[in-house]
């Protein structure tokens, strides 16, 4: 009998428990385990590109939504200038959708200082873009403060615009959200139109046109005339969409839609809107296999970079479009049924890759650790149900195809072979990744595995919630212990999937590394952190 247990020291502390000396840098997660404090400005990124509109496995969206407003309000009261960055960051289509910066550009308005309202005035126009914005805005303003001078202010500058025919779009596209419609917006503001045109378009919004017009009054005008047209002649829907270049936002409420009218709406259709009726389209026969000329049109909107950019199309835009459409309408709000093209799935297998940033092969050795545990499983994304374990397959099979050494294993209380490979389509990887979905999570498995493997990674990417709980030692222990045995420069990245403010990483290893939501440059990042570039 000695004593060794006690006086040898040991490097080893279960998840249960802060590590020895560390206690008021952690702090104790939903599930019991003990992690690092994120801090509030990791946190504030975090909710507003993943978003807590979505309850998840540890936590319901009423008290993660109210983590998210107190952790806003605490920094705009730091630092509003700093808060309106990182609202630009996610409104600049890195968020999921853009309801989260919204809701922080409210709370923004809402700070006491000078800053905060300039900060607040600046960046208003770059992230309310549309109208389907500008009413969520509202919504969400009414609800939490009410229109004071600010507020005024803003919405009469959108309201009145220089550029009354991209003015003109929005408030023909959008007629009404969020219980507002415009001429709400209007009476609300008292805006006064600084032109004949504005004068006009006003007119139409608060009285609408009882007669036509015999001409169009003007260029600005032209689609709110075609529109008032066909609304008067619906017959005619096939002259109104071609000459007034009307959405079918515009044009299937008050026309008459057939297959042409459709096939006139798909030519000049955007790829947002492109995404959103692949399925309709091919239920309407405008996409079929034999439509040669149509599906090369698909395929050179969705698989251009340019055109994912321009429209800030979310990676996880084109994923929920992949799964709905492959799904035949069995999936989504669609109410349509359809058989898929497989010309089609192609071209969406390749736009989620393309909606990615990534670069040249790095050459480096990576080892994907996904967090395949229950709570991943459980919180989903979007009406589409993508899981926080298919898009976390995703994001490490998108840096897997960029490049050469890799491995991509699940984590939950083991380290498994998930068998994907960059060969694999992102339909086969979800499958195999969603097949694996159990137990509880312990990170530091996959340490464990490469040690005992002897697998000399450069760069260890973990994609998970960071609700490690079960193990016996702490991730940042046992990554310690794998530098000392296989690989001294190994670097580790934590990829947080949900809306927590915890971590894995050690805030004292300069070689790991905490990146936060389903932002599209993730890929890029870890591919810089590999070649010591960032």
């Amino acid at each position: 009998m000695n004593y060794k247990f006690f006086t040898q020291s040991n490097n080893k502390t279960p998840q249960n428990k802060p590590i020895p000396g560390r206690e008021a840098e952690m702090i104790q997660g939903r599930s019991g385990g003990f992690m690092f404090d994120a801090g509030i400005w990791k946190m504030l990124r975090r909710c507003l590109l993943i978003g807590t509109a979505q309850s998840t496995y540890y936590a319901g969206k009423q008290e993660l939504t109210k983590e998210f407003v107190d952790t806003v309000k605490t920094c705009v009261d730091r630092n509003p200038h700093r808060v309106s960055s990182e609202i630009l960051y996610a409104s600049d289509g890195r968020a999921i959708n853009n309801s989260a910066p919204i809701l922080a550009l409210v709370l923004l308005s809402m700070g006491e200082t000078p800053e905060a309202k300039t900060a607040f005035r600046e960046i208003f126009p770059q992230v309310v873009r549309t109208g389907s914005h500008f009413y969520e805005w509202l919504s969400y303003t009414k609800s939490l403060r009410g229109f004071g001078k600010i507020i005024r202010e803003v919405g009469t500058a959108w309201l009145s615009r220089e550029d009354v025919k991209g003015l003109a779009y929005q408030l023909l596209k959008y007629q009404q959200r969020q219980g507002f419609t415009h001429r709400d917006a209007l009476r609300l503001f008292h805006v006064k139109p600084p032109t004949e045109d504005h004068d006009l378009l006003f007119s139409w919004v608060i009285n609408g046109w009882s007669e036509l017009p015999r001409e169009i009054p003007s260029e600005a005008l032209a689609q709110v005339w075609w529109y008032e047209w066909l609304k008067r002649n619906p017959e005619q829907s096939h002259e109104a969409i071609a000459q007034g270049r009307l959405t079918h936002e515009m044009a299937a409420p008050v026309g008459k839609m057939d297959r042409q009218a459709w096939q006139l709406l798909f030519d000049g259709m955007p790829i947002g809107a492109m995404l959103r009726n692949l399925g309709s389209l091919t239920q309407l026969g405008v996409l079929g296999v034999d439509s040669r000329k149509n599906l090369e049109r698909v395929e050179a909107v969705l698989n251009n970079p340019k055109h994912l950019r321009r429209g800030r199309i979310h990676p996880i835009d084109v994923l929920k479009a992949l799964k709905t459409y492959e799904s035949g309408g069995k999936i989504g709000r669609s109410k349509k049924t359809w058989t898929p093209v497989s010309r089609i799935v192609d071209s969406l297998e390749k736009a989620v890759e393309l909606s990615f940033d990534v670069v040249k092969p790095t050459n480096k050795v990576f080892m994907h650790a996904v967090d395949i545990s229950g709570s991943m499983s459980y919180y989903t994304v979007g009406s589409v149900g993508l899981t926080c374990c298919e898009i976390a397959t995703t994001m490490a099979l998108v840096t897997a195809k960029a490049e050469k050494n890799y491995a991509i294993r699940g984590f939950s209380t083991e380290f498994k072979n998930l068998s994907i490979s960059n060969k694999d389509s992102f339909s086969s990887a979800l499958e195999k990744a969603s097949n694996q979905n159990f137990g509880g999570t312990d990170a530091s498995v996959a340490y464990r595995w490469m040690i005992q493997h002897k697998f000399k990674a450069d760069v260890v990417c973990f994609w998970t919630d960071s609700e490690s709980w079960a193990g016996n030692s702490h991730p940042a222990q046992a990554l310690e212990k794998y530098r000392q045995k296989v690989n001294p420069k190994a670097k580790a990245v934590y990829v947080n999937l949900a809306p927590y403010q915890i971590t894995l990483v050690d805030p004292k290893d300069p070689f790991s590394y905490d990146l936060g939501g389903f932002d599209p440059t993730i890929p890029r990042i870890i591919q810089g952190i590999a070649t010591g570039d960032i």
